[in-house]
């Protein structure tokens, strides 16, 4: 009999594991450019994971016998003026830039639903003064109020991280803010009121949770501008210091004076800035196409 039971919770868990991966190829297949922005994506975070086994040279170590080597069997994207590896740099400066990405997002959409939700829920003065903050903060650009905390705080990882995901507070707050206001008016908020639940747990328990999916989706679509804005910082010389690899400082090292003698010092750092961009505004355009019922045919 045991036996028997456990034959059949197999065939169960075979049939379960096929819809899935059927389920999963369909998806993929309705939405292929999501699924190429998702391989990218799959790539980049690998390749940072294992930098050091990927990598073939250490990205720190000069060795000025073999300064502006071209690509070859040796040096596949060559070395730059000082003959450090490019490609090992680029494989390390991914995770540099992956850093960067996902902690400001993480950061910035952390505290915007802290904002959206606190202003969306209880309204009122709290609502004008979170909302005339968030005016402020809007009024400039990503990359000019990126540029203005990097400027006070000083070139460093935490503080890159920081200055980036202060300018993602407001667009997370205004989207969590907007669907809180509509859904503390359905019917399931009253019913939570009416048996005599906080508003805080109604809040948390209640109304957060069903804010997550337009907050994956705007989360997903801001990383690939946290990445470009992290580039632009490192290229102004605002962003993750010397002698730690970036993309954005391998470009600002290289393109006045070598863009003509040595170009794979631009190309290929530029490749991995536009593919890994790329990629995440491809998947985010495909997440919110999964998750809003709206944009579903």
């Amino acid at each position: 009999m045991d036996a028997i039971n456990y034959d059949s919770e197999l065939r169960r868990a075979g049939a379960n594991a096929t819809h899935g991966w059927r389920r999963l190829a369909f998806l993929a297949g309705q939405h292929l450019l999501g699924s190429i922005g998702l391989v990218i994506m799959t790539l980049f975070v690998l390749a940072a994971l294992f930098a050091d086994v990927v990598a073939r040279f250490d990205p720190l170590t000069v060795d000025a016998a073999h300064a502006l080597a071209r690509p070859s069997g040796l040096h596949w994207m060559g070395t730059d003026s000082f003959g450090r590896d490019v490609f090992s740099r680029i494989i390390h400066g991914a995770r540099i830039s992956l850093a960067v990405g996902i902690g400001s997002t993480a950061l910035g959409a952390s505290i915007g639903v802290i904002v959206g939700l606190t202003s969306g829920y209880l309204s009122g003065w709290v609502d004008l003064v979170f909302q005339r903050v968030t005016d402020i903060l809007q009024a400039l650009p990503l990359l000019v109020l990126a540029l203005v905390m990097t400027t006070a705080l000083g070139p460093s990882l935490p503080n890159v991280i920081i200055a980036i995901a202060i300018p993602l507070i407001p667009t997370v707050s205004r989207v969590i803010r907007a669907n809180t206001l509509a859904l503390r008016e359905l019917p399931f908020v009253e019913a939570a009121k009416s048996i005599g639940m906080s508003e805080t747990r109604i809040a948390l328990r209640h109304v957060l949770p069903n804010t997550l999916a337009p907050l994956i989706v705007l989360a997903t679509a801001q990383l690939g501008s946290t990445i470009l804005t992290e580039a632009s910082l490192s290229f102004l010389g605002l962003g993750i210091p010397e002698p730690y690899p970036s993309w954005g400082r391998m470009l600002s090292e290289s393109a006045a004076e070598y863009v003509r003698t040595a170009p794979w010092l631009v190309i290929f750092p530029g490749i991995a800035i536009s593919l890994a961009v790329f990629g995440t505004n491809l998947f985010g355009d495909a997440l919110r196409d999964v998750l809003d019922p709206r944009q579903r045919s």
